[in-house]
């Protein structure tokens, strides 16, 4: 040691420990470098403080913590978040203290971006190339050897490590939030869900809390609509257009004018071009500028979210288009059967109202999934398509029918079924066009095993047959036909209950009659 570094070598000045200085709440980008000294010897805590007092890398200071032993620091790391370094002894409550703490942090706490610079007054004790071999640690010094030059040039090397480190981690858990946030946005269906999904997407990859707004221009008509809104701009949701008097409007418009993302604290707007030509704009206002890292991230998320607008855009036109195609096909069969009027409009809104109810009631679990639920009401209205097939002079027949005409009539539940199934079979996957097939083929079977036309019985009738079976019933004697007058509603209810368990499921009546308990007026409005 030179004399003119004489003070810099001696670890053992005695200072006061210095109260630490305390840690920002901004911006992870802005906060101190937390950095945990741990040795048995408050000398070494004092003059590492000393040392380290004006120290400062990217504009941001240090933030030191102290623990006297490999325990009391393990606590410290356990519990305390984005430590950056630690400046470990080797030798504390026992030989090989700093050593063990060291493998505990990477192998128990599983942290593997905080550096470790083990520091050491007995390098006898731990020889530098085993225990740089044997430990995951980033510097091994003596302290022998550490100047007030040399602890700041390793401090600021390992400051420097982390926050490379910290970075590739912080855009690994973004990455990864974004390809699972965009993968489960694929799953929604509705706009204003996904719009929700997206701005609670962009808080978690800001990984903060953020008040956002997401607003939809469509093509150049300058009309921009309020799709969602969240926290402090929750009340948004409720207005139709955005109010140009608000105070995020001018960035949102000079994003859409531009067509390019702005971030101008406290207003971030995203923007994003679909090739469907729309155009949306995420606002989020976090408490603190976005960070480099956090833009590029938010950028690449809004590549991956055109892509899902417009998917969603494609899934809402098949999706029309294959409820435009369900309802032909019922205007179809309700055309030559004029006298029904309303029937397989009303079905179609008592039968999703009773798969509701009966999935509330906890019936059925297994057979009453979510696309069951989402489709049998508008598949409920093909159950007497088979009716193309019927004969006029049967069909429209005023009166009786002979047994012969009735089982005429009755081939209309295979007829209808064949001609759905061949229909979904062009589809890949479950679409109304199945459960209308189930319907339209199993809506006269009999829970007992005595409908038609294949006499299945109790559970081999399809449950959403079994549902519209009670529904058609039900509805058909509320209302006139031409062969028969409306039945009064306490009679109709009188012939349904006296049949469950028989030609009707018990548990779908059951929920039939928890419905109107709720709503009296079920089947009582007029055609």
């Amino acid at each position: 040691m030179t004399d003119s570094n004489a003070a810099d070598d001696n670890w053992l000045i005695q200072e006061d420990e210095e109260t630490a200085p305390v840690a920002g709440s901004g911006s992870p980008d802005q906060r101190l470098w937390r950095v945990l000294i741990v040795d048995d010897d408050v000398d070494v805590h004092a003059v590492t403080r000393l040392a380290l007092r004006n120290v400062s890398f990217k504009g941001r200071e240090l933030e030191l913590f102290s623990a006297y032993s490999g325990r009391e620091a393990y606590d410290f790391l356990r519990d305390t978040p984005d430590i950056a370094l630690v400046l470990l002894d080797v030798v504390m409550e026992t030989d090989d203290a700093g050593l063990l703490l060291a493998r505990r942090i990477r192998e128990e706490l599983h942290n593997a971006i905080v550096r470790v610079v083990l520091r050491t007054g007995q390098p006898g004790q731990a020889p530098e190339q085993r225990v740089i071999i044997e430990y995951d640690i980033n510097d091994y010094k003596a302290k022998t050897e550490l100047t007030t030059q040399k602890l700041f040039t390793t401090v600021i090397s390992a400051l420097r490590a982390y926050e490379s480190l910290n970075m590739l981690e912080r855009s690994r858990i973004g990455l990864g939030k974004i390809l699972a946030g965009a993968t489960n946005l694929y799953q929604i269906h509705s706009l204003r869900e996904f719009a929700s999904g997206v701005l609670n997407q962009v808080s978690a990859i800001l990984d903060v809390g953020a008040d956002g707004v997401l607003c939809l221009m469509q093509g150049d008509t300058g009309v921009t609509s309020v799709v969602a809104a969240t926290g402090g701009y929750a009340a948004l949701s409720e207005s139709e257009l955005m109010p140009t008097g608000h105070p995020l409007w001018p960035t949102i418009a000079k994003a859409f004018a531009e067509k390019k993302s702005q971030f101008d604290h406290p207003a971030n707007v995203l923007f994003i071009h679909t090739q469907e030509n729309r155009e949306v704009a995420i606002s989020v206002t976090p408490p603190w500028p976005l960070a480099q890292i956090q833009r590029d991230l938010l950028e690449v998320f809004c590549q991956r979210i055109a892509a899902a607008f417009d998917n969603l855009y494609m899934f809402g036109q098949l999706r029309k288009a294959q409820e435009a195609t369900v309802v032909a096909l019922a205007d179809l069969a309700e055309f030559r059967d004029s006298g029904t009027g309303g029937h397989v409009r009303r079905v179609q809104m008592l039968s999703s109202s009773l798969a509701q109810r009966l999935a509330a009631r906890g019936a059925y679990a297994d057979e009453l999934t979510p696309q069951l639920l989402d489709m049998i009401g508008l598949a409920s209205i093909l159950h007497d398509v088979g009716k193309v097939a019927t004969p006029d002079h049967i069909l429209l027949k005023p009166g009786i029918h002979t047994p012969e005409e009735r089982a005429e009539m009755q081939t209309h539940a295979a007829v209808g079924k064949s001609i759905l199934e061949r229909a979904a079979n062009m589809v890949d996957g479950v679409s109304y066009l199945t459960y209308g097939a189930e319907i339209a083929g199993g809506h006269h079977e009999h829970y007992d095993g005595n409908g038609y036309p294949n006499q299945l019985k109790g559970k081999e009738i399809p449950v959403s047959a079994r549902i519209v079976a009670v529904v058609d019933v039900f509805d058909s004697l509320l209302h006139e036909r031409p062969y028969k007058d409306p039945w009064p509603h306490t009679e109709v209810m009188t012939y349904i209950t006296d049949r469950s368990g028989k030609q009707f499921d018990p548990e779908v009546v059951a929920a039939l009659l928890d419905l109107i308990e709720r709503d009296p007026t079920i089947g009582r409005t007029p055609d």
